[in-house]
């Protein structure tokens, strides 16, 4: 990967600007970031970056395919690594249609110019070229108390989110087998880290948190999931790049199962030894339980064991090491946090049924 071209969708957002600065960090390859910039997408993720002379930034929809066949034709890419979507679930059960449009429509549309720009290519650059298409374990639905994902799972999306996100998997594949078009599908568990837009789960809570706002836990708070360190999630979707088989899905997790009142509690435990309330107040004090999110899902668990044993991918953090970064990281970057839209993400959405 020394000297690749990599085009990044969604390369100003959670993932993506974590993405495109591990890539400039540890690599000599040139990156376009491609983004339309939409509330969760934020340039002060990358004003440490912009200066580098293999970082390009262009503005765009993956629905509009003059300005996509543009920024394409002119980078000619090695590869495209797609991360552009909608990824709120609670946002989608409020507004669906915008995630039909993007994660399905701006996939299909996003393909098809790719292909194009590929079958253009001459035969070596054809056989180096890849199209990596970064994708969710919510499209298969939720897991019982034992069990776990993987590969072969059938899919089972149960929000509108994770719907249109298994429709651009399938599409993905589509094109793959149809087309021969050189297709690789990561599928990852729950991120979190540095530059989560503050409407998540864990953004959510440490600010309510330091703000001295009710912190908001769904139901009885009992919904598992897999927590991933974004550094490590990079790391893997780089490693799926460079070593992984055409056609293949990879799964990427964490291994690290939590119910949602533990991953409170775990925030709440950091906050109290680094910036304790007075006198006997607990930041635990602070956390409302409030109605379920509708459909919520009750169990995601990742088996990544096929990354593991292909491409020697595994994930390097421990959680205790890195919800502490995460937390800190928080504290120290409020004009970060300023920079975000103004929406309102001090409340967790999607509530009305």
């Amino acid at each position: 990967m020394a000297q690749e071209r990599i085009f990044v969708t969604g390369g100003a957002g959670f993932i993506g600007s974590n993405l495109v600065r591990y890539v400039l960090e540890k690599t000599q390859s040139q990156v376009l970031n491609f983004d339309k910039l939409t509330y969760s997408g934020n340039q002060e993720s990358l004003k440490d970056v912009v200066s580098d002379p293999r970082y390009r930034f262009v503005q765009g929809d993956i629905c509009d395919p003059e300005v996509l066949r543009k920024a394409i034709q002119s980078f000619k890419p090695t590869s495209i690594l797609h991360l552009a979507a909608e990824s709120h679930v609670d946002r989608s059960i409020d507004g669906p249609l915008t995630f039909v449009e993007t994660n399905v429509m701006g996939t299909a549309v996003l393909l098809n110019e790719a292909y194009g720009y590929w079958k253009a290519l001459d035969a070596a650059a054809q056989k180096g070229f890849r199209f990596l298409h970064v994708s969710t374990d919510e499209v298969f639905g939720s897991l019982e108390e034992t069990g776990f994902f993987e590969e072969t799972t059938p899919y089972s999306p149960r929000s509108p989110y994770s719907a249109s996100k298994a429709s651009s998997d399938h599409l993905v594949r589509a094109w793959g087998h149809t087309y021969g078009f050189p297709i690789l599908i990561t599928n990852c568990s729950n991120n979190y880290g540095p530059f989560q837009y503050p409407e998540k789960l864990i953004p959510v809570v440490i600010l309510n948190a330091i703000n001295a706002r009710k912190i908001p836990v769904y139901g009885k708070g009992l919904n598992v999931r897999d927590w991933l360190y974004v550094k490590d999630h990079v790391r893997a979707i780089l490693r799926v790049l460079e070593a992984g088989k055409i056609g293949e899905t990879y799964l990427i997790g964490g291994n690290n199962e939590k119910k949602n009142i533990e991953l409170v509690h775990a925030i709440c435990s950091v906050l109290n030894e680094i910036q304790p309330l007075a006198a006997s107040k607990k930041y635990e004090d602070q956390i409302e339980y409030v109605t379920d999110r509708p459909g919520h899902d009750m169990r995601y668990a990742i088996d990544a064991s096929k990354i593991k044993k292909e491409l020697g991918w595994e994930p390097a953090t421990p959680f205790e090491v890195g919800i502490r970064e995460t937390v800190e990281w928080y504290l120290k970057n409020q004009s970060w946090l300023q920079s975000c839209s103004k929406d309102q993400y001090k409340q967790r959405l999607g509530l009305a049924r």
